[in-house]
């Protein structure tokens, strides 16, 4: 497990804007309680709450990836009328200290849905 730190920054931010998710055309996610992730250089990365996301268009698959900064994230296909879109959702159940307020949250593959900030 890594720390962040000076070299590898990471910040959780609330968002100030409502989130939508649409997936061939479905609406996945409306929100106004998402939450920015910035890690170091990388692209931000919008966390959204379960409570505000349609479940029932989520299967948990066996993929699992691990992040040192972050720990064990797992993965969701999403399921639409118009076909299923494979591993497109990870989430940190149990994420490290360093970043609690991801845990349990979804974030989405913005090259396999519309992720629309209002």
């Amino acid at each position: 497990m890594l720390k962040p730190g000076p070299s590898h920054p990471i910040t959780v931010t609330p968002s100030p804007r409502r989130v939508t998710v649409t997936a061939n055309g479905r609406t996945i996610v409306d929100t106004t309680r998402a939450v920015t992730l910035q890690e170091a250089s990388y692209p931000a990365v919008l966390y959204l709450p379960r409570e505000d996301t349609d479940m029932t268009a989520l299967e948990p698959t066996e993929s699992h990836t691990y992040c040192p900064y972050k720990g064990q994230a797992s993965y969701f296909d999403i399921v639409t009328d118009e076909g299923r879109l494979s591993d497109a959702v990870w989430s940190y159940e149990a994420p490290h200290d360093a970043v609690p307020d991801i845990a349990g949250r979804l974030a989405f593959y913005p090259d396999k849905v519309q992720i629309t900030e209002h």
